[in-house]
């Protein structure tokens, strides 16, 4: 059994609050799990008082192997419950096609613009 460990929606529309839950992966998010380990209210002002967790829980699950999800991670990291490994995606910078052959063109086009206006200026100094 893979063991998931991952935020579960509570809350009412528009008003989110979430449960860090020990669950089964192949179970729904909403889903049966098997220990509620903290909370998550991003509705909260205060930065420092949105995560609660269980640390000595947390620390359990993860000996025993389960996985946390990327943002649960996160709260671990915060938390000083475990390293998370930064990520790193150099070609997510790197322009579409679109935009290279928009790009491409404008400076074409100022290319040309720029041989027009000196095109004058060189035949007034012959």
């Amino acid at each position: 059994m893979s063991l998931k460990l991952r935020l579960a929606r509570a809350g009412t529309k528009k008003r989110p609050y979430y449960h860090v839950v020990v669950s089964d992966a192949r179970s729904p998010r909403d889903g049966r799990f098997i220990e509620r380990i903290g909370t998550y209210d991003p509705m909260l002002a205060d930065r420092e008082k949105r995560v609660s967790l269980v640390a000595e829980r947390v620390s359990h699950w993860l000996s025993v192997g389960a996985q946390p999800t990327d943002r649960v991670a996160r709260f671990f990291d915060a938390a000083g419950l475990m390293k998370r490994a930064p990520r790193n995606n150099p070609e997510r910078a790197v322009p579409g096609t679109k935009a290279t052959e928009r790009a491409a063109e404008k400076a074409k086009k100022a290319a040309d613009a720029e041989a027009a206006s000196n095109a004058p200026a060189e035949a007034a100094a012959e």
